[in-house]
């Protein structure tokens, strides 16, 4: 049984190789914030995503990072959909992309501008392109040390290779995961433990598998996640969860506690969505609703 801090133990689940997140666990595990802290102490993170199509998805993970606690959050885009997202928030820092695409050389000019930060998200919104780009700047981000979540288009196994071994969630659906992997992981709970688990070892990266009951391993230990409801069939609240796993490490939590935490997180706040407003909830909704859920947990 994986103990969290020395203090927290999951409840076993169902599945005698997993162990489901609990509140208590949850509670304990992110860290408070100092009574004299500064402007940074509290987590940073880098958003790299979007396209001339979707301006949403890395709006969202960002959004969703800030209400996690973070002290602050680069949002790197397209130079073309820049103005549309600083019109959304003044709490954005956004960083022009000089290409439309992820291209090398628009990913050497965001380096030189973006300061080394705990954690990042890549692939939100980011569509489908040739992965030069996109290889150089996880390759980079995690020779700074960043813990990285790869998210959407970054779930390709060239790019998803480069981060094993390092500290570094994947968040994918189950079609994803068979894109990753190569296997379907199943409709069981028992199936999909087993196939999480092992390629979880095998690519040296947690992995987080979203469904209806969410599975994450590091490929050692395993939780199941059971929070969340149909209503989060809606758009973007799984651009809302990578953004919720990278503020949580950015805090210092390690990658599979922080992927445990953001589902668990992450669906709580759609069910209160849901039981204020019905089947009709958006991906906002659900930001909406993190701070009152991490409020009550303690946090």
């Amino acid at each position: 049984m994986h103990i969290y801090s020395g203090a927290i133990q999951y409840h076993e689940s169902v599945d005698s190789q997993a162990f489901e997140t609990t509140p208590e666990m949850v509670s304990a595990a992110i860290p408070k914030r100092v009574h004299d802290s500064r402007k940074g102490q509290n987590g940073i993170v880098a958003v790299v995503g979007g396209s001339w199509l979707y301006h949403g998805a890395p709006t969202l993970a960002c959004m969703a990072a800030l209400r996690s606690g973070v002290d602050l959050v680069y949002l790197a885009v397209p130079k073309g959909i820049v103005p549309s997202i600083r019109a959304i928030s003044p709490n954005f820092i956004v960083l022009p992309l000089a290409d439309a695409k992820l291209t090398l050389g628009s990913v050497n000019r965001l380096l030189t501008w973006l300061p080394s930060v705990p954690a990042a998200v890549v692939g939100p919104g980011m569509g489908k392109q040739k992965t030069t780009g996109l290889k150089r700047l996880v390759g980079e981000l995690a020779s700074r040390g960043t813990k990285t979540v790869l998210d959407a288009d970054a779930l390709t196994p060239e790019v998803t290779g480069i981060v094993g071994g390092k500290p570094s969630v994947v968040t994918p659906h189950a079609g994803e995961f068979k894109r990753l992997y190569g296997i379907d992981p199943g409709t069981s709970l028992e199936e999909r433990i087993s196939a999480v688990k092992a390629n979880a070892a095998h690519a040296g990266v947690t992995v987080l598998l979203k469904g209806p009951i969410d599975v994450i391993s590091d490929g050692v230990q395993v939780a199941t996640n059971r929070t969340g409801c149909s209503a989060m069939t809606v758009g973007g609240t799984g651009d809302v969860l990578a953004g919720l796993v990278a503020g949580i490490m950015s805090k210092g939590v390690p990658p599979f506690e922080a992927a445990a935490i953001g589902a668990y997180i992450n669906g709580l706040a759609g069910q209160e969505a849901a039981e204020r407003l019905g089947d009709h909830i958006l991906a906002t909704d659900v930001i909406d609703m993190i701070p009152l859920v991490m409020k009550r947990l303690g946090r």
